[in-house]
């Protein structure tokens, strides 16, 4: 007997962390993040419910590196102003 109605539920689709780790954090991964996210639903869509978990695993992947690259950057860039402004009151 062939199962016509797909049991499986669809995988996350990281969309909205992904949109905003894009805007707030890190551009280029977070679009990367975007790309696969957005392909999640067709790929449940069309049956293809690997592909779609393949998909959500690696927008989940990309949207966590944008916002870990994001934060280190954020706190790089917090410490050098810091270490400036100490610097600048020093004198």
């Amino acid at each position: 007997m062939i199962n016509i109605m797909n049991t499986d539920v669809c995988p996350k689709t990281w969309l909205a962390e992904s949109i905003l780790v894009t805007i707030f954090c890190c551009l280029p991964f977070g679009i990367v993040g975007i790309v696969n996210a957005a392909k999640v639903s067709s790929l449940y869509a069309l049956g293809n419910y690997e592909q779609a978990q393949m998909a959500s695993a690696s927008a989940k992947k990309w949207t966590l590196i944008s916002f870990f690259v994001g934060l280190a950057v954020i706190i790089i860039y917090m410490a050098i102003y810091g270490v400036a402004m100490y610097a600048e009151f020093d004198q």
